[in-house]
């Protein structure tokens, strides 16, 4: 599972004139706008080996954003483009292309190197010009890099395309079904399986700092919490506890890992220090207290808990302490996980007999429901904070993986073709 590097040299230019600080775009996507009109780009096969894979990456990942509209490539009317020859705008702008994305891929010496331009249309700019160097192998995640840099410099906030997802791929009828740990890009490509599905896993969840996770199993024996190492393999438990113990998150320096522990009816949340393995209990209430996650700034936890009578969402320091009730919407409030940015909250809710995924602020005002099914649950966020992958079921159905924006207006299947549930996103990869 080892993650090979990545090259980046910049030549972001103006027209031909080399630059290191790009001519500012007289096109963009207001991402914060009520109503956001996708952006027309033509993304055409950039040239050499591998060149029409690439473009089709990132064709599909600037379209499943929900803020770019690719052109059809047969409206195409310049073609063989050559990031060393400006285009012929008036050829794009008939087709009504605003930016353009061209480029070239050559392979010497067993190194991939992709060079690749995003022009403004209309004004006749080049906006950025990036050359990316890797394996040959590693196209894909090339392919992602330039994602990113183009969903940055046309929106002005970060890309979130060269991620991977983590979650639990389910098979199998609902009394017999099999739960198994995979990891895939955020895509959809690339999956791998983890566990061998012969005990159940649930609520895995990203280091922030390195290629970790941490998850659940249920086996016969018990639960226990385990991290798990990408990059080597090595798995480890995090001991025994009086109890069943679940739902673990890391906290953001990747140093603590905090979850919660049942033992007869009650369950409170526990917080433990991963080098000297010593265990904090951080609520002491005569109630069900469960997934914690904390803020950004490691500050505080917020977690759910029925000390009210219904489920519902509460902050606290992360040293433990009073807590305070954010959530007064009615309903019931689960697992909640705290946005990278830390201006929002993320949680399910349960109205009636439906189900949503929301939004509200750290204090509890602003709240916003994003989606509305049968069954949507748990959330998880993007690196930037824009974009919220969950898990939908369907009456009868398995649970598949869904993304919304923060909006709500952007609401579309992930990629994945299986059922899976329990999805946490990663950090951007180095």
């Amino acid at each position: 599972m080892r993650l090979k590097p990545l090259f980046l040299a910049i030549f972001a230019a103006l027209a031909t004139t080399m630059s290191l600080t790009p001519a500012r775009a007289e096109i963009e996507v207001n991402v914060n706008k009520g109503d956001v009109q996708p952006l027309p780009i033509a993304i055409p096969a950039f040239g050499g080996q591998r060149g029409a894979d690439i473009a089709q990456v990132i064709t599909n990942n600037l379209e499943r954003s929900g803020l770019f509209a690719p052109v059809d490539p047969k409206a195409f009317i310049e073609k063989d483009l050559t990031v060393a020859v400006q285009p012929r705008f008036d050829d794009w702008k008939t087709i009504n292309a605003q930016a353009l994305i061209n480029g070239q891929v050559t392979v010497e010496g067993g190194r991939l190197r992709v060079d690749f331009r995003l022009w403004d249309v209309f004004s006749q700019q080049q906006l950025l010009g990036l050359q990316f160097t890797s394996t040959p192998e590693n196209w894909r995640r090339v392919a992602h890099k330039i994602s990113d840099a183009v969903y940055e410099r046309l929106t002005g906030e970060k890309g979130y395309f060269d991620t991977r997802i983590v979650f639990v791929a389910e098979s199998g009828g609902r009394l017999n079904r099999t739960k198994t740990l995979a990891i895939m890009d955020q895509d959809g490509a690339n999956p791998s399986y983890l566990t061998d599905g012969s005990y159940i896993v649930m609520s895995p969840r990203f280091s922030s700092t390195s290629q970790e996770i941490t998850y659940m199993t249920l086996k016969p024996t018990g639960s226990a919490i385990y991290l798990f190492n990408l990059e080597t393999a090595r798995r480890e438990s995090l001991g025994s506890f009086p109890g069943m113990v679940y739902a673990p998150r890391f906290s953001p320096d990747g140093g603590r890992v905090a979850f919660a522990v049942e033992k007869s009816g009650n369950s409170d949340i526990y917080v433990m220090n991963l080098k000297s393995r010593t265990t904090q209990r951080l609520t002491t209430d005569p109630a069900i207290d469960t997934s914690p996650s904390f803020s950004p700034d490691g500050s505080k936890i917020v977690f759910n808990s029925d000390r009210g009578g219904s489920p519902q969402l509460y902050v606290m320091s992360a040293e433990g302490g009073a807590a305070s009730r954010i959530s007064f919407g009615g309903g019931r409030y689960t697992s909640p996980v705290w946005s990278p940015a830390g201006d929002f909250i993320a949680f399910t809710k349960q109205t009636g007999g439906e189900f949503h995924i929301g939004v509200m602020r750290p204090d509890g005002s602003d709240e916003r429901l994003l989606t509305t099914s049968y069954l949507d649950e748990s959330p998880t966020w993007a690196p930037n904070g824009r974009v919220l992958m969950f898990s939908r079921e369907t009456p009868g159905g398995g649970p598949r993986l869904w993304t919304v924006d923060v909006t709500g207006r952007i609401l579309r299947p992930a990629p994945y073709p299986g059922s899976g549930s329990d999805p946490a996103w990663s950090p951007l990869l180095n």
